[in-house]
């Protein structure tokens, strides 16, 4: 039995794609192992968003190969898929496996083991090119079902890959490829069987799941939250992140219609400058994106609306930095991911004129790092005094006492404390106060 050793780089789809890749190794008898332990097998599934994310799937690839050097070393993913004469030239790599690849992995892992077993010389790591698909023409959706996941509470679950947006300083479309859309009824029988395992919360993600349906006739996001709201037993079904774009009154009334669904909504936002906008190659103004959310708050009792900035984009001058921060401060996030712009080789931002110098960015950086923690406690401390419901999901020792931590519907995380072992159950009680700078507290009810 060949002992196996994974690692997950990047995005929550990678790490659904990693789970699954794990479940059909384990199904085949491959025993799997820690990552820091010696094994026959590393599989690094990579990522390609930033440079750095380049370099840090180089260094667990080198990494693996030096704790091993018997090793067969598997590179699987973005990195992959963006950097195949990288990957060709590296000597610390045995087997390249692209994007909508993986669910053969298993088969493509033991032809080479063959090959090398009976050849016992050098085998081509990417079988001639056909472990490297070209993405940059349609490819169906790579279906891979799902059992289990490393939460025990939580299931992320794939509903799309792919993306058309070509955002300036984004590559992902060149590693992920186009659209394609999973089909419904694999959806509704993966996410059936996990809550039938016991998980009582699903996340719908994807690499951008506002396009879902565009490629299937008569699909879309709606009506896939639609059937999955009918599966008996599964209490909550969250949203990975959205285009502005998608919020329309209907979609938002359509939601709010289905109980289950959490009112937690990450909006992608990248700046809140309308000039940044256009160079990033956004498809909204700020005013705009405006719009969508003060349409959620119209709909829903105080929303959680959450978003990603990136600043020190390039061209981007003090006041169109004062621009944004001051759209932000506006629309007042629940939480907001703050980026330092970092320039990936292969975009159309990488060849920009005006680079912001990185002093700068870490500048703007903790100016807004600093709202966001300012926005945050602000919107926690509307539910002080208030029943929240929680899904608990682990223990906690604080200050000596035992607690059961877990998460609000919106996202808000909440300790209990308690010597019972609550994970995975739904408790409810009311919010008492702060517990540090993130957390609330609670008393249960009932």
């Amino acid at each position: 039995m060949k002992s196996v050793a994974l690692h997950n780089l990047g995005c929550k789809v990678n790490s659904y794609e990693l789970d699954a890749i794990q479940q059909m190794l384990q199904d085949k008898g491959y025993k799997i192992v820690p990552f820091d332990e010696t094994a026959d097998i590393y599989i690094i599934n990579t990522c390609t968003v930033t440079n750095i994310a380049d370099r840090k799937s180089r260094q667990m690839l080198h990494r693996a190969k030096k704790q091993n050097p018997d090793a067969v070393v598997v590179a699987v993913g973005c990195y992959v898929q963006t950097g195949r004469e990288t990957v060709e030239k590296d000597e610390a790599i045995d087997l390249a496996i692209g994007n909508n690849k993986k669910k053969d992995l298993v088969p493509i892992l033991e032809e080479y083991l063959r090959e090398r077993e009976e050849n016992r010389r050098s085998i081509d790591k990417t079988f001639g090119n056909t472990t490297i698909p070209d993405l940059g023409r349609p490819v169906e959706y790579e279906e891979m079902q799902l059992k289990r996941t490393a939460d025990h509470t939580r299931a992320y679950i794939k509903i799309q890959d792919g993306c058309n947006q070509f955002c300036s300083y984004c590559i992902i479309p060149f590693a992920r490829g186009r659209v394609r859309s999973r089909r419904p009824s694999d959806v509704i029988s993966e996410a059936a069987a996990l809550v039938e395992a016991g998980y009582q919360e699903v996340v719908l993600t994807g690499i951008h799941i506002s396009s879902y349906g565009i490629d299937l006739e008569g699909a879309d996001l709606l009506s896939l939250i639609r059937e999955l709201h009918g599966i008996e037993g599964l209490k909550r079904i969250r949203l990975g992140s959205l285009e502005p774009r998608i919020i329309t009154r209907e979609f938002a009334e359509g939601l709010k219609a289905l109980p289950k669904v959490c009112p937690h909504f990450h909006l992608s936002l990248q700046s809140g400058c309308d000039d940044t906008l256009k160079r990033m190659n956004r498809h909204y103004l700020a005013s705009e994106y405006y719009e969508k959310v003060e349409l959620l708050r119209q709909i829903y009792d105080m929303p959680a609306i959450t978003t990603d900035v990136i600043v020190g984009f390039p061209g981007e001058t003090e006041e169109e930095f004062e621009i944004t921060r001051a759209f932000l401060e506006k629309v007042d996030f629940y939480e907001m991911h703050v980026f330092k712009y970092s320039r990936r080789q292969g975009t159309n931002a990488a060849k920009m004129k005006d680079q912001v110098k990185d002093e700068i960015k870490t500048e703007r950086s903790n100016i807004l790092l600093s709202l966001e923690r300012e926005q945050s406690r602000r919107f926690r401390q509307h539910f002080i005094g208030r029943t929240v419901e929680v899904l608990m999901e682990e223990p906690a020792v604080i200050d000596g006492k035992s607690y059961m931590t877990g998460h609000t519907k919106e996202y808000v995380k909440v300790a209990l404390e308690t010597q019972e072992n609550l994970s995975n159950r739904i408790i409810t009680g009311r919010a008492e106060g702060f517990m540090g700078e993130s957390m609330l507290i609670m008393n249960r009810q009932g």
